[in-house]
């Protein structure tokens, strides 16, 4: 009885994952099996392909945080290893600052310090302000990722190291065939957490007039003018977020576990 248990254990987690999630959507949507001709459900169900468009600037937004945030956070990382004080310092202070910055003073400063016109060849492009919040949380994208990066490093045994010497691999040989190797698959699981992050904080994106599913929402809520069909609406923009970065979060999981031994 015992093993029969310990080997059906592993198997029921997945089904007990799925009647959460199922009674979490129930629990969410239980009030629509109630009112299926309400104004309140014909307004959401008029309004959600604008909801989906919205959401997806949302997620625009945060694949190209997260793009140049990993990018601009592995160089930052790098200099911060070097031996060279001159390299290491200012990117150890770019850590500290945009690492405690708050991200809503980081996209306003983003919002502000470019211009809102690039002048280009004698023509004048629009700098769009969804750029501006791109790079305004690609800032702490890029402060965390280099903190992720030095905390990989810092994870591989030092004997690796003086074992690569002892073959006489050059400092970038180490890195470049023993190092980073390993240190991807450390940085996977932390890295697709700050990815979802990142993509929960593309809502203060319509605090600076983007055009996202939260503005979305906003006019939705004050065109329609009933109380219920913001609650709902709201309640719609949560199950949004949710069912997008939970299975993230559930894949970060997985990828945590399997990578335990590395």
């Amino acid at each position: 009885m015992a093993i029969e248990s310990t080997v059906c254990g592993p198997q029921t987690r997945p089904r007990r994952h799925l009647g959460k999630l199922l009674l979490l959507a129930v629990a969410l949507l239980w009030p629509l099996y109630w009112v299926p001709h309400s104004p309140v459900l014909k307004a959401l169900l008029q309004w959600s392909p604008a909801l989906i468009a919205g959401f997806g600037q949302n997620i625009l937004i945060s694949v190209v945080a997260i793009g140049i945030g990993s990018l601009l956070g592995l160089l930052v990382g790098a200099l911060a290893l070097s031996p060279l004080r001159l390299l290491r310092l200012p990117a150890r202070i770019w850590v500290q600052i945009f690492r405690n910055a708050p991200w809503l003073v980081l996209i306003y400063f983003t919002t502000y310090v470019f211009p809102f016109e690039i002048h280009v060849a004698g023509t004048y492009v629009s700098f769009p302000d969804w750029v501006k919040v791109t790079l305004g949380l690609a800032l702490p994208a890029s402060a965390n990722v280099a903190e992720i990066f030095r905390g990989a490093i810092a994870s591989i045994p030092g004997t690796q190291w003086e074992a690569a010497r002892s073959l006489a691999f050059t400092r970038g040989q180490i890195f470049r065939s023993i190092i980073l190797p390993q240190c991807f698959k450390r940085m996977l699981p932390p890295w697709m957490n700050l990815y979802a992050v990142v993509t929960m904080g593309t809502a203060l994106a319509s605090l600076v007039g983007v055009h996202d599913v939260i503005d979305t929402a906003q006019i939705a809520s004050n065109t329609v003018n009933l109380t219920g069909f913001t609650v709902l609406i709201y309640l719609s923009l949560l199950v949004l977020f949710f069912a997008y970065c939970y299975p993230i979060s559930r894949l970060t999981q997985r990828l945590e576990r399997r990578y335990a031994f590395y």
